[in-house]
């Protein structure tokens, strides 16, 4: 693998690695892609104020999500479909998320069983979930994840439909020949429709409920022991309401910017959000974060970690699993030194007074 000095040379390396249909399924966001831009510009316009004259000596980069042990606080972002990228696709990113000591999220539109994700390494793996109009088979596909070990569910609840990702329309998306979403196969709801357009935007129509509700959080309480992520939240209102109705912990996230375009920065809704929430429920974010300095400026504004989508798949299109643990060997090095640099010796040092 070409030596990768940081997570933004990743891009580029994979495009020349992943077929087209592939490179732009990952990469694209929706509509003109402003939200995809904003979430990464939002965080360089951030300025830290570090402080001097700590003993920085040793740092403790260590703390528990969801009562969860992580050697950092970052954690593998639910991402659908990834043996396009690799043939070995979640086992290799499972075996990664070990080796590193971070948790894997695990998505409904994974490539490869539940269960077979879970086993695949010693890291603790939540599974995201997709409600299908089918209530039984979401339930059937809860229990799936509670014998195979699942520590939480995580609920993406910003794509009742698919946002308009035009890369993929004009692609005319489609799985290649050999993959299914592999943990609906058994129910018949694996393949994706053959249409002159988006066939991911079809199955979603097709196959999600649109319907879902803050009432169906306590439905999901009700049938499930697993602690409870709500993923896609960034107003503080909604974020507050769902911990009414049982959230346990919310992913401020916009979908990567592959929902609706123009919609808010999520490093920008986060303190709004965690101001809000203060410690009824850990705060989670995602979008954008490419830099140590970015973990930390997350960390500043109230997160209790970050999720890491996709640069996991192209250091998985790079080389593999090894491609994925050294994405996640950068951004422990990366956020070491900052924490350094900053006057920081473990994380509960990072406050917000480090935001300039």
């Amino acid at each position: 693998m070409t030596e990768l000095l940081n997570l933004l040379e990743l891009e580029e390396l994979a495009r020349a690695r992943l077929p087209k249909n592939a490179f732009d399924y990952y990469a694209s966001g929706a509509h003109d892609e402003i939200t995809l831009a904003d979430n990464r510009a939002a965080f360089a316009r951030l300025r830290l104020a570090y402080r001097v004259l700590v003993d920085v000596s040793r740092r403790d980069l260590s703390r528990e999500v969801l009562g969860l042990p992580c050697a950092m606080p970052v954690l593998i972002a639910p991402t659908a479909f990834q043996r396009m990228a690799h043939p070995d696709g979640e086992l290799a990113t499972a075996r990664a998320a070990a080796t590193a000591g971070v948790p894997m999220i695990n998505s409904t539109l994974s490539n490869t069983p539940i269960e077979a994700v879970a086993s695949a390494g010693a890291a603790p793996v939540l599974f995201q979930l997709y409600v299908y109009r089918d209530r039984g088979e979401t339930e059937a596909l809860i229990r799936r994840a509670e014998a195979a070990g699942a520590r939480a569910l995580v609920l993406t609840v910003d794509a009742p439909l698919l946002g308009t990702r035009e890369r993929d329309r004009r692609n005319r998306f489609r799985l290649p020949e050999g993959l299914e979403v592999a943990n609906m196969t058994a129910s018949g709801r694996g393949a994706l429709p053959a249409v002159a357009d988006s066939g991911l935007a079809a199955y979603v129509a097709e196959q999600l409920d649109p319907s879902l509700s803050f009432r169906d959080l306590e439905w999901l309480k009700s049938i499930s022991d697993l602690p409870l992520v709500v993923k896609g939240v960034v107003r503080p209102d909604d974020a507050l309401r769902c911990v009414e109705h049982g959230a346990d912990a919310i992913v401020v996230s916009n979908h990567g910017g592959r929902q609706l375009d123009t919609s808010v920065p999520t490093i920008e809704a986060l303190p709004r959000v965690a101001d809000a929430v203060g410690d009824r429920a850990e705060i989670l974010v995602d979008g954008g974060v490419r830099r140590g300095t970015d973990v930390l400026k997350a960390l500043a504004l109230g997160a209790r970690a970050v999720l890491l989508g996709r640069p996991i798949l192209y250091g998985l299109a790079i080389d593999g699993q090894a491609g994925v643990e050294r994405v996640l060997a950068i951004v422990r090095e990366e956020l070491d030194l900052a924490m350094a640099l900053a006057g920081c010796p473990d994380l509960d040092a990072i406050g917000a007074d480090l935001i300039a």
